[in-house]
This record gives structure tokens, C-alpha cells and sequence, in this order.
């Protein structure tokens, strides 16, 4: 999973603890050294998935080829958990060797915890892709093994219904509107499916829309961090997120939905139109296309709202492996973290999980229009607007959006909040 969203470590220490088991306790720092054998560490969530099998066994031999002496342990962490767990080992400064990190927020937080990789990665910055959602300060913190974007998912089969060009998505918003209306009457499901019960569907409406909604300057502005949040556009965010669902164009009950994976599975079910989802391999095309037809699964990026908005694909680095600053041998570790962003590894990763790989290299075979759309809209596509933001800031937007769609605050509130949110990280 996200997987594009970002996890806030909110449990309580006992239920850290409890979930660590015989994981936590594995090789508390790094035994391994390039001048002899031992254990190199890694935590992330997925190498236990059968998808992620083949990319763990090519990673595993191409390290091994350069390191026969040398042992890798994988530990799949419950995803959950993740962060509550990495925590509890960074502020022991006791844990893995590598660890897999979402871009963003996640590993920005912690990058005083990590080895900056700049001068073990020269020889990958034109090969791979993300870079930014890794880096901090203008050091390198992790490399990217995926790509992780925001792409809207439509139903042709509703289009269709409808008497739509289920080839020719909406591009305005009030084109948007027309559409879901004719859809509603039609076939009677509603525009979106949503769910925000951990916060995660405002940062998907945010990346996904915004670039429709922001102008160019004020879009990359934002990702520089330079946000102004009195800005009439920014407060449309967050208006027409409210506007949405007021209106009945999402599926009931959003605030108690959640987005992994009960939104999802209205979606594909057929209990919405379209969603706002992600390009990985949970919530993607790759998943969808056995369950709604590839060829019935359409992508678009986000309606003009605002004139002068340029509508891009918000994408960056999705999840990728960083080093410990604990690791007894540094190079060692970095070395490994190349072997699990190699191409053939990634290769494999895209073929079995549908991912689109960091590896520009990478062809992607057998996805279908949805994927074959997405990947021609890579080259003009901008960072996530929600990905620029801190995990703090990230949290207290999940809370102040559950807040709009439940009608105890208004927009002008929520902007305060995030302002001062914004500021304070």
C-alpha cells in the first residue's frame, strides 16, 4: 500500500511493543561488514507480499553477487504500525540497517536519523526518477524504487450509460458536473468514491484536483513552500472538497469510509463513477483493470477550474529504501539499497505488482489505456501538492477536512488551522 498516503504514528506504546515481537528484537544495529559476513537488516511493509517476491529475490542476487559473504534479512513490519515501530527504533538509535520510507513528509521527519546517499547514488540520478520526495536540505536521504501519483480513475461503462464520449473525460468543472448528473441519472451512482476516515481522501482530492484549481505560479510556489493560504484558490481547495459532498456527488458516509481499501472497493465494485486514486500497486490500474475490464477503466487528470490553471499528473518518489545512520558499515548498506533499485529488480516489481517503476528504463507491458495514459503524462507532470507538506501538517489537514464534509467548521477556519499548522512545522 501506499502507497501514496502517509500513516500518522498515533498508537500507543504498548500496542508498539506488542507489534514489534520477534521483529523488533532482530539485529538491533548492523552486523554485517563489506570485510567479512554478518546480517544486513531491512524494514519495510512489503516484501511479505507474494508480488514483491521476485523483486526480493533479484535484489538479493544481484547484492549477493558483489557480497557472497553477507547475509539479508528482510522484516516486513505490519503496515499500520510502520512508523509507530521506526520510531521506537530511531529514538533508541538501535534498529534496521535500510528501511523503506514513503516519499514526503514521512521521511523528511526523520532524515536526522538517516545517511545522506548523495555520493553513493551518482551513478543512479539519471536512471532514476523521484528524486525530490527523498531528499531534504539538498541531501539525498533515500532512493526511490517507485513512482507514486494521483491520476483520476473513471468508469467508461457509466459514460456509456450515460450517452458519454467515454473516451473524452471532463476538462472544465462545470463539463465535470454535467457529466456526474448525467451519470447519476443514468445509472444512479454517484461521481466519487471517497473515503476520509483516516484523513487520506483530502490529500488525494488536494494532489489530484489542484493543479486544476492552482495557477501555474502558484502551484510552484507551493512546492517551494512558499503557501499562502489566504489565497482565494487555495481556500477552493478545500471549498469544493466541502462542495463535493454536499452536494451528494460522493458515496455516503466518507468521514467513517476508509480509503484502504473500502473506497476502493466501492469504486471497483461499480458503486461510483470515478476516484481519485493512485498509480501503485494498491489503488492503481493495476488492481482495477482484472476487476472493472482494462478496457473499461479510463484516466484523465483534473478539470480546469480555475482559468489559467495548466491540469498535470501530481506525482513523485512513492516509496523508497534510505540507510540508518546507525549501520556499522555505511557503504555496505548504501550498496544494498543499489541492488534494491536496480533494474532488474524494479523490473521484476513492475511485472508482478503493477507498479510504475523509478527506472526510466522500464517498459511497461500488459497495463492497458489507464496505464499507457498515466506513463504519457509522466514527462509533464509536477510534485503532489500534499507531499510538500509535513506529516504534522498532513495530520491536522486529515482532521480539519473530516471536520468540513461533517459541517462543525468552516473553510475560513480551516484555513486558519492550516496556516498556523503550516507554520509551526
Amino acid at each position: 500500500m501506499k502507497q501514496g498516503a502517509l500513516w500518522p504514528a498515533v498508537l500507543v506504546t504498548a500496542l508498539a511493543l506488542a507489534g514489534c515481537g520477534s521483529a523488533a528484537g532482530t539485529k538491533p544495529a548492523s552486523s554485517a561488514s563489506a570485510s567479512g559476513g554478518g546480517t544486513l537488516v531491512v524494514w519495510d511493509w512489503k516484501s511479505s507480499d507474494k508480488n514483491a517476491a521476485a523483486y526480493v529475490a533479484k535484489a538479493k542476487a544481484d547484492f549477493a553477487a558483489r557480497h557472497p559473504g553477507v547475509t539479508v534479512q528482510f522484516v516486513a513490519q505490519p503496515f499500520d504500525q510502520y512508523y509507530t515501530l521506526l520510531g521506537a527504533a530511531i529514538q533508541s538509535g538501535k534498529g534496521p540497517d535500510v528501511m523503506l520510507f514513503n516519499g514526503g513528509g514521512q521521511l523528511r521527519d526523520r532524515a536526522n536519523a538517516l545517511l545522506p546517499l548523495d555520493q553513493y547514488v551518482t551513478a543512479d540520478k539519471d536512471r532514476l526518477a523521484g528524486w525530490d520526495a527523498f531528499a531534504k536540505d539538498g541531501k539525498i536521504y533515500a532512493a526511490p524504487i517507485t513512482l507514486q501519483g494521483h491520476p483520476i480513475y473513471y468508469n467508461k461503462t457509466f459514460y456509456q450509460k450515460a450517452g458519454l464520449d467515454p473516451d473524452k473525460p471532463p476538462t472544465t468543472w462545470d463539463e465535470l458536473l454535467s457529466h456526474c448528473a448525467a451519470i447519476k441519472k443514468a445509472a444512479g451512482v454517484p461521481c466519487f468514491s471517497q473515503g476520509n476516515k483516516e484523513g487520506y481522501g483530502i490529500q488525494f482530492w488536494m494532489s489530484g484536483m489542484g493543479s486544476g484549481i492552482l495557477t501555474p505560479d502558484e502551484y510552484d510556489k507551493w512546492i517551494a513552500g512558499k503557501r499562502d493560504w489566504t489565497s482565494p484558490n487555495v481556500k477552493k481547495i478545500f471549498a469544493l472538497w466541502k462542495q463535493v459532498n454536499d452536494e451528494g456527488l460522493n458515496t455516503s458516509g466518507p468521514n467513517s469510509t476508509g480509503m484502504f481499501m473500502d473506497a476502493f472497493i466501492k469504486f471497483e465494485g461499480g458503486k461510483a463513477a470515478s476516484m481519485i486514486g493512485l498509480m501503485s500497486d494498491v489503488g492503481g490500474w493495476h488492481e482495477m483493470n482484472p476487476l472493472l475490464g482494462a478496457d473499461n477503466l479510463g484516466e484523465t487528470i483534473a478539470p480546469v477550474v480555475t482559468s489559467g490553471a495548466v491540469p498535470s499528473l501530481a506525482y513523485d518518489g512513492g516509496v523508497g529504501y534510505g540507510v540508518a545512520k546507525w549501520t556499522k558499515d555505511p557503504a555496505l548498506a548504501a550498496d544494498l539499497v543499489k541492488s534494491l533499485t536496480s533494474t532488474a529488480a524494479l523490473t521484476a516489481y513492475s511485472a508482478d505488482a503493477g507498479s510504475i517503476p523509478s527506472d526510466k528504463t522500464v517498459t511497461i507491458a500488459g497495463g492497458g489505456p489507464a496505464a499507457a495514459a498515466i506513463t504519457a503524462q509522466i514527462p509533464d507532470g509536477k510534485p503532489a501538492l500534499h507531499v510538500a507538506l509535513s506529516a504534522k501538517t498532513q495530520e491536522v489537514m486529515g482532521r480539519v477536512s473530516q471536520q468540513l464534509l461533517s459541517g462543525s467548521i468552516s473553510v475560513d477556519d480551516a484555513m486558519k488551522q492550516m496556516a498556523a499548522a503550516d507554520k509551526a512545522s
